[in-house]
């Protein structure tokens, strides 16, 4: 006999500026069976005709959660902004639901509200919510001509973009600042970064930016100039990188482990191919571990998890990754744990530089197959009154799918 499906006991409700006169009826009828509304004061302000029981969303957010699992199988109403799934609370809660227990009615988000009011074609802007996120998450995103809209937290954090904009060379960039949308208090101003003075930014906002100035735009392709990456000489070097990342080939929403991650720019350039990309660096030295976490988040890409250990003592636990390389730390031990523990599939890239190392690899490749290739590079470097080559130490780089 099978199972039935769990009944819908709560209702997540996306609610606007303009309160209970953009609610549909669908939502108007949810708030009128509900035993219990939970949502933040704001939320619960906008709707003063609630008669059951409200209670108030407590901080931090996580907090909330378990209290609104308190009341499973009572006629609960959950409140959130706009769209609750779109950089909002939605999935925050519903991961801890089986499917069937929740139903979503969404209002329009406050990112379809500023596209409205600009003209803006969303789905060639770029949208990024950082209410409580790094501004350094906007650093793959600036580049002349571009458009994102951004949420932000409050009046002091429109002004600290403003101040970040113009400190990257993109101080002529024009902001719209946007507040309240869709409501009573609606209101919008233009300036760019540079120029901005008013203070008087009143919660929720929004920007739009239209990215101009000559500030450094992150390249898009592999192999990014070194000098993104704060390094103590422990680092692939940018040509390198980029034959490295075309081996490790990553696709979206894999897993990359990176062992002696050093300055982590393996780790942040998989992470940067794609935005549901995954990489855990493994790093002996805590200092260039320390270093590899600030190259993430200054690059955007902060979600870079970093284990400070020496492989093959401290391989993460969890998920297997889809693919791992090998930049330091690359020893018998090291491949014979990976052989053993990985999964079929696996996509494997090791670099050596050492002929000890070089040695080993042609040794396991002799065993096990896969490819070898040999990177001789070198620098044109002044010669007296002329140039000539200056070769860099050859790289022997192993590629294998287990």
């Amino acid at each position: 006999m099978a199972e039935m499906a769990p009944q819908a006991w709560l209702t997540i409700i996306g609610v606007g500026e303009d309160g209970p006169d953009g609610l549909s009826a669908a939502s108007r009828a949810a708030l009128a069976q509900a035993e219990l509304v939970m949502g933040p004061a704001r939320h619960l302000a906008l709707l003063p005709a609630i008669t059951c029981v409200t209670i108030e969303w407590p901080v931090p957010f996580s907090d909330g959660i378990a209290r609104v699992l308190d009341h499973r199988g009572r006629r609960v109403v959950m409140l959130a902004s706009g769209d609750p799934f779109w950089f909002g609370a939605g999935s925050s809660v519903t991961r801890h639901l089986d499917p069937g227990e929740w139903v979503a009615i969404p209002a329009a988000s406050t990112f379809t509200l500023a596209a409205a009011r600009l003209g803006w074609a969303l789905q060639d802007v770029a949208c990024l919510g950082l209410h409580a996120a790094p501004l350094d998450r906007l650093n793959p995103h600036l580049a002349p001509g571009q458009r994102i809209l951004a949420l932000l937290r409050d009046g002091a954090a429109v002004a600290a973009l403003a101040d970040y904009l113009t400190g990257r060379g993109f101080g002529p960039s024009v902001l719209q600042v946007m507040e309240a949308l869709g409501g009573p208090r609606e209101r919008m101003r233009q300036v760019t970064a540079v120029a901005l003075s008013f203070t008087d930014i009143a919660h929720p906002v929004a920007v739009g930016i239209e990215c101009a100035g000559h500030g450094d735009a992150l390249p898009l392709a592999a192999g990014r100039p070194d000098h993104w990456f704060a390094s103590d000489g422990q680092i692939t070097k940018r040509p390198v990188r980029a034959l490295t990342l075309s081996a490790l080939a990553p696709c979206a929403g894999e897993l990359l482990w990176d062992i002696g991650a050093g300055s982590g720019s393996i780790g942040i350039e998989w992470l940067l191919a794609h935005p549901a990309n995954r990489a855990c660096a493994i790093e002996a030295d805590p200092v260039r571990a320390d270093r590899a976490r600030a190259n993430a988040a200054a690059l955007g890409v902060d979600r870079l998890g970093v284990v400070v250990g020496r492989a093959p003592d401290a391989l993460p636990p969890g998920p297997l990754p889809d693919a791992v390389f090998i930049g330091g730390g690359l020893s018998e031990a090291l491949l014979d744990t990976l052989w053993a523990r990985l999964p079929a599939g696996t996509r494997l890239v090791a670099n050596a530089v050492t002929l000890e190392s070089e040695a080993l690899l042609a040794r396991w490749h002799g065993q096990t197959d896969g490819s070898l290739l040999r990177i001789e590079l070198a620098d044109a470097a002044p010669l007296g009154n002329r140039y000539g080559w200056r070769a860099r130490y050859p790289v022997v780089q192993w590629s294998v799918t287990l």
